[in-house]
Parts: C-alpha cells; structure tokens; sequence
C-alpha cells in the first residue's frame, strides 16, 4: 500500500510511520505506556516543529528522540522537540559537530536551485543541534516500559549508520541502510563494509528478542518520563521470527524479502568494487555488471578507493 503524505500508519502494536513526499522521508513514532520514542526529526526546524505537531496529536507523554545518522534530513529538526534526550551513534554527534554547517549550506544552495526558496530559508535559519546520549556499539532503552535498542551494526549509508529495533513488536528503523524506491545513496558510504552491516540488520529479524550482549549482560537506560530500568533481558514479546517489518529512511515498509534482495544487490556492487580495486575489472565494466545506475556505481567506486565524493549532478543533491 501507498502511503499519503503527512498520514500516520500504524505498522504494529503502538509503532507508527509518518511518509513524507519530500526526499520521501519516513520518521517513526514507537508508543510505550507514559513514554514514547521519535525516530528522526526531519531536515529543518519548521519541518521538526510540524512533527512535533503531529506526534502531539497522537500522545501527551513525554519523548525521546533517536537519530538513525547525521544526515540533515533526519537530524536538523531536533531543535523543536528539546529538551528531552537525543539519542544517536557517537559518530553522529562527531560529523554534525565537525560537517553541520557545511551541509546546511550545501543543502541551502540546493534548494535555492531548484527554486524553493521556501526549504532554502528554512534550512538556513536552523540551529542544528547535536546529539547528547551516544551509542557506542549497543544501547537498550526503556520507552514506556517497553524495550527498545539502539545498535550500531558497522558503516554502511555512512559511517554513523544507528538502527532502531522494538523487539516485541518484530520492527527495525533502519534509517538509510534500506531505501525503497530509489537506489542506494553511496556519496557518503562505505561500500565495501555495507553487506555486512546489512547482514546484521538481517540478524536483527531473525531473533524474536535482542537478548544479551557478548559479555552477557543487558542495560536498560529509562527514556524519558519512563521510571522503569531493568537489568535483565527484554520482556518475550511476540518477536518477528523470520519476518518482521523493516522502515527504510525512505520509501514504503518492507519486509525481510526485500531487504534480503537489497543486501544481495549492495554484495554485488561491492564484490565489483574490489574486482576493480585489484585491477580486474575496468569501472566501465563494473558500470555495465552493476546492479544499480551509471552515477549510483560511479560514486560507489570513488569512494571504495577513498575517494571523497566531490559534486553531484543536476537533479541530485548533497549526501543524505
């Protein structure tokens, strides 16, 4: 099913998406009892200040914000919805921190180009404001009594990639890790290491629960307005199974199917990489074996070689 712009839908138990037709953003919206999570907050103050709108409509808890990575269309609007805690990977704090400005320009310039000066001043009046709780590696949140984990499965999209898991209800944010509707964006990726990160997220569905870590143990860290914290595993939940829902930072839901055919696509462009990288491939060739467009395996290519990606074409923008 096709999802109407600026339409909540309620993927499964108390976990909604909210579709966007600009850059056809999904953010997410998990529900707890006294507590809820918002997942990204959209790329300017003005588009924050609607979400934070809309997500009123639906709860009067109190919130926690997550941020699946630095990118501006899925962190710039946070402004709107302090003070509560900011959750993202230490990398995105990092890269907001370090490449903030620069993006808001880029993506000010972009705007004014297409001739929305609209976007183009709301993007340049917003205070970008970085993240406050970081993720290392894993980190369980108690949202409304309900578990929610935060993990940073390895670089993908970009190398601050945070997927958010609510086990009981068998859902991944997974930011852009997973696109439907358009090819993956590399201009900030990792190509070589994005199979394996997407491999994870797979493993992800694949367990009705996130138990506990390596070293055996599971922290929970109460999000806010929630009271409740736990040292001990996630409730059982109805888990996924084999299944399960994943929501792309663009483009519809989908399913493991398709993000099992994604992760089978982005293995190949990247086996082409590293065929070229050691001389046996010619990138026209790669070009023509790929998966995905001329531009889309052009700038994987550039940056499997540790090129930074330094332009885009007419019609496409900075990396998002």
């Amino acid at each position: 099913m096709r999802f109407v712009e600026g339409r909540w839908v309620e993927v499964a138990d108390r976990v909604l998406v909210r579709r966007y037709a600009e850059l056809d953003l999904s953010v997410g919206l998990v529900m707890g009892d006294g507590g809820c999570l918002v997942v990204d907050t959209r790329g300017d103050e003005r588009q924050g200040a609607e979400l934070l709108a809309e997500v009123r409509r639906i709860t009067r808890d109190p919130w926690t914000v997550a941020i699946t990575h630095s990118h501006f269309d899925h962190s710039f609007g946070t402004r709107s919805f302090l003070d509560c805690p900011v959750w993202a990977h230490e990398g995105c704090r990092a890269d907001l921190v370090e490449n903030g400005g620069r993006a808001r320009d880029e993506w000010e310039r972009y705007y004014r180009d297409l001739e929305r000066p609209d976007i183009a001043d709301d993007i340049a009046r917003t205070e970008i404001v970085p993240p406050d709780h970081l993720v290392a590696d894993r980190t369980r949140l108690v949202v409304g009594g309900r578990p929610v984990v935060l993990a940073h499965l390895g670089r993908g999209h970009s190398g601050n990639d945070l997927v958010v898991h609510v086990p009981d209800a068998g859902v991944i944010f997974a930011g852009d890790l997973v696109e439907n509707g358009a090819p993956p964006a590399y201009e900030d990726a990792y190509p070589l290491e994005w199979p394996a990160t997407l491999a994870g997220l797979l493993g992800l569905l694949d367990r009705p629960d996130d138990g506990p870590g390596p070293d055996g143990t599971t922290e929970f860290f109460p999000a806010s307005g929630d009271t409740t914290t736990s040292t001990s595993g996630p409730g059982s939940g109805s888990g996924s199974g084999s299944g399960g829902t994943v929501v792309p930072g663009h483009g519809d839901p989908v399913d493991r199917a398709f993000v099992l055919a994604q992760h089978a696509e982005i293995a190949a462009l990247a086996e082409l990489c590293e065929r070229v990288a050691a001389g046996l491939l010619t990138p026209a060739d790669a070009v023509r074996l790929s998966p995905y467009p001329e531009e889309t395996t052009e700038i994987a290519l550039g940056r499997a070689a540790g090129s930074p990606w330094e332009g885009h074409r007419e019609g496409s923008g900075p990396p998002r």
